[in-house]
């Protein structure tokens, strides 16, 4: 096996099941109608269908931009074809973007770079795109689209919470019929008209994510550094407030060494480029 970094997406549809007892035949048709929609905007954005089973969809992108335009390019397009039919036979998909390292063997693609894709889908809204953080740092400034931070969800037990960022969808794409206790984009677009971005608690959470990724990132020294001054940070807080020599002249050293790695790490990178 080969491993690389690409961007997958993964699809799949909600209540397939209940659409297929209902009519299956009817089902099987408009599946295969939305795949094909599926695979015509794959084409134009330069993604690939890697496999399928039942109503799950897996692909992959070379570019992570263009994966998300074209997953708002399907939504938009299965949102009007949905629109035009009776509740009882819309059929929604839910999808999930990351970018990540996977392992290749042939066509197919394996590893967690997939699974991380397959747990933003579940967490989706039907008619909606859930992204990762390494998706959405490369995509939300080259987009006209809009990006809300979701958090932190936990998917299934025993598996760590998941930060997604959900991407805002123009237009209607609320089904006519939603499941209970889901709700669309544009529901969720109707109950906070005047939202323009983060909440402050969701700019917290976001920043908080952005330190854990870069501290994990980090060699022990760089952690337990961190730590320290962490450490004489909060005792000061506590008892005498940031501005005391105790917690200076203790924390000094420690950011000193954080800085002096930094600098290293960015004349390594100079030097190899």
């Amino acid at each position: 096996m080969k491993r690389k970094l690409t961007t997958v997406f993964c699809a799949d549809a909600q209540n397939y099941g209940k659409l297929m007892a209902r009519d299956e035949r009817a089902t099987l048709e408009r599946l295969t109608r939305y795949r094909n929609i599926m695979d015509s905007q794959f084409a134009r954005h330069e993604g690939r269908m890697v496999n399928t089973w039942g109503d799950a969809i897996i692909a992959e992108f070379a570019s992570v931009v263009e994966a998300v335009r074209c997953a708002v390019e399907i939504q938009d397009a299965i949102g009007a074809e949905n629109r035009s039919l009776p509740q009882d036979e819309q059929m929604w998909f839910r999808i999930g973007i990351n970018l990540g390292d996977v392992m290749s063997e042939g066509d197919d693609i394996y590893g967690d770079g997939v699974n991380v894709a397959s747990r933003l889908e579940a967490i989706a809204e039907p008619g909606g795109v859930m992204v990762s953080p390494s998706v959405y740092e490369f995509a939300h400034k080259q987009l006209a689209v809009g990006f809300d931070f979701a958090g932190s969800r936990k998917v299934k037990d025993g598996e760590d919470p998941i930060t997604a960022y959900r991407v805002r969808i123009g237009g209607s794409n609320q089904p006519a019929g939603e499941a209970e206790g889901v709700r669309s984009f544009a529901g969720m677009a109707s109950a906070k008209p005047d939202r323009e971005g983060p909440t402050a608690w969701e700019q917290m959470q976001e920043r908080y994510e952005k330190f854990r990724v870069w501290f994990d990132a980090q060699d022990r020294k760089v952690r337990f550094s961190v730590t320290m001054i962490g450490f004489f940070f909060a005792i000061n807080l506590l008892f005498s407030g940031i501005a005391t020599p105790w917690f200076i002249f203790p924390s000094a050293p420690f950011l000193a060494y954080i800085l002096l790695r930094g600098r290293k790490r960015d004349r390594r990178k100079t030097d190899s480029g």
